[in-house]
């Protein structure tokens, strides 16, 4: 992934299937579904609810999903109800340890949680589990969360009733897949920050991060999870929680899962992300228009919000790079000297495509601007007489505290500079952004959090 690009923390998947049927090929295609949400680490957690032995059989590693999971440890891993989890770091290092699900044993019986979201009473929460004896095996998060659910079960007579204690206790993003003996459990943050849906497919019933996840395996979508509902699937019913005092008029759903994280194919709370992109860049010819020759998108993000500008301001769209789907993660990193080569090695320019036109360049947000520097770069020098840059999102002005690795004030170049500050540091012609006050227009005005554009956030958070 390029540093320049933000990162996603997760994606959550979950399957319970009442004929008895294995899960883990059907976690296994979910999560090559969600793989743009977390390619760091993977893990799958499976049990079978038809043998008295409850013990739910866990595996997980760095690395992308077709790495970790080969034939024989999917073989491995057999039982009808799982859950698994692709993993992109926000808290907690890149390491092993962190990998998810998280797996608890504890006096009531076995416990496993994956999580999408970043809480932000992290630090408080853990020092009081440590004062009482806890012992934590990982710096997530998560595991705060599994911890304090085990710890309320003790104390209560059902996994919901620990799961609602817990929710008034933690604060901030987490949409999660729990599996426990009998039972898939999905629970959604009340501000709604991270997406989350019910499927299902023949006596199978799924819970995914993204529809796109459901489609891959041929489930049927059934409705989104609400903020602040826990939903419980068992082979009896589906039953459903939302308490009064769990629920909040402040929604935050992230808008940038449907800018950039999401993949365009999905919904989410009932939008389609390629038509919040396709407006996008309709928007972006109505308030930035510019004269010019030709549209093209970067790869492959900008590409949907780049059709929307052609369309809308009748400039012909192009494709105007060839993008190497080869280039892993961990491809050797040219040093500061040769950085353009690490651009080229990813996208390379389409020169007759280009040449001797006005270029109007689409792309979902520049945050420390280094990227979109090469990229006009490589523009010019294949021939564009003029670049235009328009970023389908506004300026990024603040952190992120709920699961998005937005850098410190002091790296983001809108933070610093002003845009024609930007415009000229980039090498580009003109530059403009999405208008703030457009951002509900993408979702029909369903409640969003754009605190990283405005420091404005649905949660009270320290800055």
């Amino acid at each position: 992934m390029d540093k320049e690009k933000l990162k996603e923390a997760c994606g959550v998947f979950g399957i319970y299937d009442f004929d008895g049927n294995n899960v883990c090929n059907s976690i296994y295609y979910g999560l090559l579904a969600l793989q743009h949400r977390g390619q760091e680490s993977c893990g799958i957690a499976v049990c079978n609810t038809n043998i008295d032995d409850k013990s739910i059989v866990c595996y997980k590693d760095m690395g992308l999903v077709n790495q970790v999971f080969t034939k024989e440890k999917i073989i491995e891993l057999e039982g009808n109800l799982g859950i698994g989890h692709v993993r992109y770091s926000t808290t907690g290092g890149s390491i092993k340890e962190n990998a998810q699900p998280l797996v608890l044993n504890y006096i009531n019986g076995r416990l496993a949680v994956a999580h999408n979201g970043n809480l932000i009473n992290t630090k408080e929460l853990k020092e009081k589990l440590q004062k009482n004896g806890a012992i934590f095996h990982t710096t997530i998060d998560s595991e705060i969360i599994a911890y304090y659910i085990a710890k309320e079960r003790v104390r209560t007579d059902s996994i919901e009733e620990a799961i609602i204690k817990t929710m008034k206790i933690i604060k901030g993003a987490y949409s999660l897949v729990i599996s426990v003996p009998k039972k898939l459990i999905g629970v959604r943050d009340p501000h709604g920050f991270k997406p989350l849906c019910l499927g299902k497919k023949n006596n199978a019933y799924i819970l995914a991060s993204e529809t796109c996840a459901l489609d891959t395996i041929g489930a049927t979508f059934i409705r989104d999870i609400e903020p602040g509902e826990i939903i419980t699937i068992t082979e009896n019913n589906i039953s459903s929680i939302k308490k009064e005092n769990l629920s909040t008029n402040h929604y935050g759903r992230c808008i940038f899962e449907y800018i950039y994280f999401a993949r365009e194919d999905s919904y989410i709370d009932g939008i389609s992300v390629y038509n919040a992109r396709f407006k996008a860049g309709e928007f972006l010819a109505i308030d930035s228009k510019v004269e010019a020759d030709l549209v093209v998108g970067v790869p492959s993000s900008g590409n949907i919000a780049a059709r929307g500008y052609a369309k809308k301001s009748n400039i012909p769209f192009s494709d105007a790079f060839v993008k190497n789907n080869y280039i892993g993660r961990t491809f050797i990193k040219p040093d500061k000297k040769e950085r353009i080569i690490g651009v080229k090695l990813k996208l390379n320019v389409l020169k007759e495509v280009v040449k001797d036109k006005r270029i109007i360049l689409i792309d979902d947000s520049i945050v420390r601007g280094t990227t979109s520097k090469e990229i006009i770069t490589l523009l010019k020098e294949a021939g564009a007489k003029e670049v235009h840059i328009r970023i389908s999102s506004p300026p990024f002005l603040w952190p992120c505290y709920f699961g998005i690795d937005v850098p410190e004030r002091e790296e983001l170049i809108a933070y610093k500079h002003d845009k024609k500050e930007i415009c000229k540091m980039l090498g580009a012609d003109s530059l403009d952004y999405l208008k703030t006050e457009r951002l509900k227009e993408l979702v029909n005005n369903l409640g969003i959090c754009k605190g990283c554009f405005t420091g404005k956030y649905p949660i009270k958070v320290n800055k």
